[in-house]
């Protein structure tokens, strides 16, 4: 697919900023693309640590939610954690059950199942607790728009303490006919909230998830229960896993958890997590972010997707390496298993687009009745980067069709379902992601419909690939890859730097691996540097891009191994060093071409 090559043009004098904190003018000019300019952010950036962290009682009601929790640990009262069957949901969990194991309470857990009960607290499980004589209720990562399930644990006599990351619901109220609507913040009857969301809460930043809210409650009634507080540090590893997990954005408090994390996860003493990272192969002091979210992350997921969730919580539990290897290889072989059934899924779903016509489609509506229902946000992701247009994977539920979308940026996913309300029994969600389930026989009614209401040109149905640096080549040297390291941990609204430079020539190439998805080429530059490129993906991409910009004739000589040809691209690239029999060698790795 054609992108569109935009560089990111922010100014600000680069020199001054490498000298004041001793990083090339290059890494410093990325550092402004992430739209840093006070030097004490900058700072924050490159060197926070947990001195950096903000204050856990800022948090609204965390002081009156650990009070609670003390008083009823000291009378022994029976507590239940409700979490969520996700990363951020299980590590969270986590994080509760042992700081309050460790507070000496009587506690356990209780996880929903994503087919049976659906995300978060629901009444089955307010009911199930009652007759289990549960006294209190903590929730994580969820609760704050459960008002009936709540409302129902209050009548039957419980406590209730909610910790949630998630977007607190508003009540839209008309001031006066023609004035402005008010906005207003609707709360459940919970004896305490803690989410940094609520509109009167003091706490500096909002972006922390489900775990990392988790956390700072754990800090906080440690110290009221006269455990030292450092002992909770423990648990940044979790926080700094299921921030990643949860795609939060990689800014402010979020970054400094991560970055901590990181370090703690591979030198981890969890040995769940052990048994998780030699599972997948991967070698300790060598984690990324990029590993929990494309390897172990998802391992954790697909016990919650295919199976329950309960088995991820089982594996950080676990006591000993017999159990954990177990259960480590389960997660990992489920994970397999939904990686194959999102690849057979995703096929049927462009057969489907080919097929009936849809390939002009704006959006994408395309109902997979066989497809697992767990399974059609991702599939709707895909067909997202497949095609860039959003996208809708709807499946066929026990009563009712349910469906995942994906949008785009410049069409909010959530206020065009608002639009087509009429056709749907429930939906909910933001502008890049949502849910929403229907009657069967309206899913085409919706396809014409948000086809229809669609305002997208096609300049919107064009990606855009944002340039950091268009950096010639040459440029490039080991010190400077060592210190582009300085930006990692790379993820959401802080990704991977992009760099470009033109007219660089393939003076060889070659196509390797099992499912010749590798492409390795030695590319030399307009002034006669020369140095290996690998690309991890279709080699027909670059074929087409050869033969629109020369001849189909010489892109399958290029293709075909023939030297020396003249083609010259411009590539996006990632400069990196590749070690080889002890010897270590900069080489590219190219994102794109054109």
């Amino acid at each position: 697919m054609k992108e569109k090559w935009v560089v990111a043009g922010k100014r600000a004098d680069f020199a001054a900023i490498g000298q004041a904190f001793g990083i090339d003018p290059v890494v410093a000019r990325i550092i402004r693309n992430r739209d840093l300019t006070e030097m004490e952010d900058i700072r924050k950036f490159l060197t926070g640590g947990k001195e950096d962290l903000h204050d856990p009682h800022l948090l609204k009601d965390v002081e009156k939610g650990a009070d609670i929790l003390k008083r009823n640990i000291d009378s022994q009262k029976k507590i239940r954690i409700i979490g969520d069957y996700d990363i951020d949901g299980v590590q969270a969990t986590y994080i509760l059950l042992t700081g309050l194991k460790r507070c000496g309470a009587d506690v356990d857990t209780a996880i929903p199942d994503r087919i049976r009960d659906g995300y978060g607290i629901n009444e089955d499980l307010i009911r199930q607790a009652a007759a289990d004589g549960v006294d209190t209720i903590i929730t994580c990562d969820n609760g704050i728009s459960a008002f009936e399930p709540i409302a129902l644990a209050k009548a039957l006599g419980m406590t209730v303490v909610v910790t949630d990351h998630h977007e607190v619901p508003v009540e839209v109220q008309d001031e006066a006919a023609g004035e402005t609507k008010l906005h207003r913040q609707m709360l459940v009857a919970a004896d305490a909230i803690i989410n940094p969301k609520q509109s009167d809460c003091t706490y500096p930043f909002e972006g922390l998830c489900g775990a990392a809210v988790a956390y700072k409650f754990i800090q906080v009634l440690y110290e009221k229960m006269g455990i030292p507080v450092e002992e909770s540090d423990v648990f940044i590893e979790n926080a700094g896993f299921a921030t990643v997990g949860d795609v939060m954005a990689l800014v402010d408090e979020n970054r400094i958890l991560v970055k901590i994390g990181l370090k703690m996860l591979n030198h981890t003493t969890n040995l769940g997590m052990r048994a998780l990272i030699l599972q997948n192969q991967l070698t300790f002091g060598e984690v990324k972010a990029w590993h929990i979210g494309f390897k172990i992350g998802p391992c954790l997921n697909a016990s919650g997707r295919l199976d329950t969730a309960k088995r991820a919580l089982k594996l950080l539990l676990a006591e000993n390496e017999i159990q954990a290897g177990a259960l480590a290889a389960e997660l990992t072989s489920l994970n397999e298993e939904r990686k194959d059934m999102t690849a057979l899924a995703v096929a049927e779903a462009m057969e489907v687009i080919a097929s009936q016509g849809m390939s002009n489609d704006k959006v994408l509506v395309v109902y997979l009745p066989e497809c697992h229902e767990s399974l059609a946000g991702i599939v709707a992701g895909r067909l997202r980067e497949a095609y860039y247009r959003p996208a809708l994977v709807v499946t066929k539920g026990e009563q009712d069709a349910k469906g995942s979308a994906r949008s785009i940026e410049g069409y909010s996913m959530y206020e065009e379902l608002h639009r087509c309300s009429d056709l749907l029994l429930k939906y909910g969600g933001h502008p890049m992601a949502a849910g929403f389930s229907l009657k069967e026989d309206r899913i085409d009614q919706l396809r014409s419909q948000l086809n229809a209401n669609c305002q997208l040109a096609e300049e919107d149905l064009t990606p855009k690939l944002l340039i950091d640096v268009p950096m010639p080549v040459d440029y490039i040297s080991k010190e400077l890859i060592q210190q582009l390291e300085l930006l990692e941990p790379f993820g959401k609204d802080n990704e991977k730097p992009v760099f470009a430079d033109h007219d660089l020539e393939i003076c060889s190439l070659g196509i390797f691996g099992k499912e010749h998805n590798v492409v390795r080429m030695r590319l030399k530059s307009q002034y006669g540097t020369t140095m290996d490129g690998v690309y991890f993906g279709n080699p027909e991409n670059l074929r087409v891009s050869i033969a629109a910009k020369y001849d189909k004739v010489l892109a399958d000589k290029v293709l075909g191994g023939v030297r020396d040809t003249g083609v010259k691209l411009h590539f996006s690239y990632y400069p990196d060093l590749n070690s080889y029999q002890g010897l270590e060698s900069i080489q590219l790795k190219i994102t794109g071409f054109c």
